[in-house]
């Protein structure tokens, strides 16, 4: 047993295979109808969370583990004798980061080390099964957090949205918005950048264009492409998620692409037929 465990947020979507194989623990948000409140992966599935969207014409509220959700599953490795890294979803996404610290402030000093992932999704698990690799290698908590911040600049984090529907009900778009992006099919290609969503492109047509838009951005950064780990997430887009993988596989020569279906949390957040692609990268990410 290594002496640190890592740990993450259900926004990871941590793919249970990994999850196992790595042992990571993951800490559930909440998803929030009317009075009812769902573990996000435990009491409610995606396809669920879909359903309800369809009935209600609103989206669900999420809400970001508390500090006592944080100590609880802290508590027991504590006790153990192992030490922690919690590698959280983005810092200006959620208050899901300042919780963990409150709760790690609980704990003997240095026991438990928070850092923010300034990504979402597939990114944080791509950062999650390195430190975990690293820590089955022996490596300190205080290596694995600078290790960490290095690759924190290092990856790339980019998807497509296939309907503004979601981003309007959640307010991130206006209804002319949302009515003009719908009447010209408008796909925007959006990607993380120092903890944030930006839109790289918008793409007009069919979805597939706005797809191969992202793998465009993707094979131009095929030379310095970290070919260990690559992660293709969606939210019931399977079609697309084999046509990257086949793409990344022929171009890339990847050792391992993961394909994860993203959770409830980022699901009500992007809804369904979202597809998106995380990498590493051997220098300096680019904000272009």
């Amino acid at each position: 047993m290594p002496n640190v465990k890592i740990f993450t947020d259900s926004t990871s979507d941590m793919p249970q295979g990994l999850k196992k194989s790595c042992d990571i623990g993951v800490v559930p948000l909440y998803v929030v109808f009317e009075d009812a409140t769902y573990r996000d992966g435990v009491d409610i599935t995606p396809d669920e969370v879909y359903r309800k969207v369809a009935a209600a014409g609103a989206l669900p509220k999420t809400a970001a583990p508390s500090p006592a959700d944080f100590m609880n599953a802290f508590a027991p490795v504590i006790e153990e004798g192992r030490d922690i890294v919690y590698i959280s979803l983005s810092s200006a996404l959620s208050s899901t980061y300042q919780n963990a610290r409150l709760a790690a402030e609980e704990f003997p000093p240095g026991r438990v080390k928070v850092i923010d992932s300034g990504t979402l999704c597939g990114g944080i698990a791509l950062l999650a099964v390195k430190a975990a690799k690293a820590a089955l290698s022996g490596r300190s908590s205080g290596e694995i957090v600078s290790m960490l911040e290095q690759d924190r600049g290092r990856l790339r984090t980019e998807f497509v949205i296939d309907t503004l529907d979601y981003l309007h009900m959640g307010g991130r778009c206006t209804g002319m918005q949302n009515f003009i992006g719908s009447l010209l099919k408008i796909r925007p290609v959006l990607r993380m950048v120092d903890g944030s969503i930006i839109p790289v492109s918008k793409v007009r047509g069919k979805k597939e264009k706005a797809v191969e838009q992202m793998l465009s951005h993707a094979l131009s950064d095929i030379e310095r492409m970290d070919k260990e780990l690559l992660i293709v997430a969606h939210t019931q887009a399977e079609k697309d998620a084999k046509f990257l993988v086949d793409a990344l596989k022929k171009a890339s020569g990847a050792e391992e692409i993961a394909v994860i279906e993203a959770g409830c949390v980022i699901g009500s957040h992007c809804g369904p037929n979202t597809i998106g692609l995380m990498y590493l990268t051997n220098g300096d990410r680019d904000t272009q």
